[in-house]
C-alpha cells in the first residue's frame, strides 16, 4: 500500500471524517483513496453523495493549491459539480484528480472516484476553484 503524503498545514477534521488519504499529490494530479463503510451512510444504507462531493472539493483543492504555492497563493472551490454515479455500500474508493485547466485566476479540476476492487464508476466530479493570496499572519 502507497503512503499517505504529508500534506502542509493541520488537517481538517471534516477532511479526516470523510475517509480521504491523499498518497499523492501535485498541481498536475491528485492520487488517493477512502475507505467508505456504515459510517457514510444514509438512513437507506448506502453511501451518501455528501461524502463524494466532500472528497471532490478536497482533492481537486489540495492539487489546484499545489500549482500555486510557489506563487504565494492558494485555491478555493467556487462551484462543485459532483455527479453520483453508482451506489455502494461500501469499499475502498479510489481517488484521482486531474486539472482540465489551470489559469492564472482561476483552474478547473476532473476528479474521479471509482470502486477499488472493481473498477466501477462511483462519482465523477468538477470542481471550478479559484487562485487567492495566501493570508498574511497579523
Amino acid at each position: 500500500m502507497t503512503e499517505a503524503v504529508q500534506m502542509p498545514g493541520p488537517s481538517s477534521v471534516f477532511m479526516d471524517a470523510s475517509g480521504l488519504v491523499i498518497t499523492e499529490a501535485s498541481g498536475s494530479r491528485v492520487e488517493g483513496y477512502a475507505d467508505l463503510d456504515e459510517r457514510h451512510h444514509t438512513p437507506f444504507g448506502v453511501v451518501h453523495g455528501g461524502v463524494y462531493a466532500a472528497i471532490v472539493e478536497s482533492a481537486g483543492s489540495v492539487g489546484a493549491s499545489a500549482a500555486v504555492a510557489d506563487r504565494g497563493q492558494f485555491s478555493v472551490g467556487l462551484n462543485n459539480s459532483t455527479d453520483f454515479l453508482r451506489s455502494s455500500n461500501g469499499c475502498r474508493a479510489r481517488v484521482v484528480a486531474e486539472p482540465i485547466i489551470q489559469g492564472r485566476t482561476q483552474q478547473l479540476w476532473l476528479i474521479q472516484i471509482s470502486d477499488e476492487a472493481t473498477g466501477k464508476d462511483l462519482a465523477r466530479g468538477q470542481l471550478r476553484l479559484q487562485n487567492i493570496a495566501l493570508p498574511t499572519a497579523d
